[in-house]
């Protein structure tokens, strides 16, 4: 059996809701096999199909074909640098990290130094693709407007600068760039980061968050 093959080796860092669901949908691919879950802690009493580690090196030792980081800011800070300068590809999922910009330096710098790559995937929003050629072709203005409802804003800064409470209209409480957007909501600007690299950049993209009181969805 050639490499071409055998099952894709996937290594996944955190276990939380999106770890959980990535591993999840692999069981419905025999081409892909997750062969290592790197956590803080093994979940107690919890073994059998899930290959759980608990320090990079066994993760390392896994022989993953990528890694995809499921676990946020800290993790990509911590873990990827290491992975992407060992030649490892990995995935982010925590896409506003990339908002600081010692952290893009690190890892671009990383995955140079390790000839592996950096990939961003289009997660919630559709038409990236669109955006990554209109960029090419000219584009000169992009605005990525969120609308959620109340709830959603719940323990962020916006319960600072508005009263979620007591909301009867739709509210613009933030208006700047996808770089101020990631830094000061980073749970809730992932998108906005991914449109950035697809398109102008962090500091060219145009974000405007809104909590909407009738809103059902994000």
């Amino acid at each position: 059996m050639n490499r071409a093959e055998l099952p894709l080796r996937v290594g996944l860092i955190g276990y939380g809701g999106i770890g959980q669901t990535v591993a999840a949908l692999t069981d419905d691919y025999d081409g892909i096999e997750i062969v290592a879950v790197l956590v803080r802690t093994a979940p107690v009493g919890q073994t059998g199909a899930v290959p759980f580690v608990t320090d990079l090196a066994a993760l390392r030792e896994a022989r993953c074909d990528i890694v995809a980081e499921c676990a946020g800011h800290a993790a990509v800070r911590t873990h990827l640098p290491p992975l992407l300068a060992s030649g490892m590809d990995c995935v982010i999922a925590s896409v506003g990290a990339l908002a600081e910009r010692e952290v893009e330096i690190s890892l671009t710098q990383s995955a140079l130094s390790g000839g592996a790559r950096l990939i961003v995937p289009a997660g919630a929003v559709g038409g990236i693709d669109l955006i990554a050629a209109a960029r090419a072709g000219g584009l000169t203005r992009v605005t990525y407007q969120s609308r959620k409802p109340p709830r959603a804003w719940l323990g962020t800064r916006a319960e600072i600068l508005v009263d979620l409470a007591t909301l009867s209209e739709s509210v613009a409480f933030f208006r700047g760039t996808a770089r101020q957007a990631a830094l000061e909501f980073p749970q809730n600007a992932n998108v906005a980061a991914t449109i950035a690299c697809a398109g102008l950049g962090f500091d060219r993209t145009e974000v405007e968050l809104y909590a909407v009181p009738d809103a059902r969805d994000n």
